[in-house]
């Protein structure tokens, strides 16, 4: 009963820093201005792009991984 507490704590507190690393990134996009008249010809963002990157939330997805372990390893035990 203990590696699931541990694995569903380690999924959890994986979500929480990949979602925090995320998010301290900043802004998905740059900021429009107000005064700009010519918008753009495709809905995806101008500006900065690697804010979603697999390497900077790879600790998170560590700790997901290890705890989804210590999930299986503890429901078959």
């Amino acid at each position: 009963m203990a590696l699931i507490w541990i694995g569903m704590l380690l999924v959890f507190g994986g979500m929480v820093l990949a979602a925090t690393r995320t998010m301290k990134r900043g802004r998905l996009s740059e900021a429009r201005s107000q005064t700009a008249t010519k918008r753009p010809d495709t809905l995806e963002p101008s500006g900065r792009g690697s804010r979603l990157s697999i390497k900077a939330d790879l600790p998170g997805l560590g700790l997901m991984a290890l705890g989804a372990l210590l999930l299986l390893i503890g429901a078959f035990v």
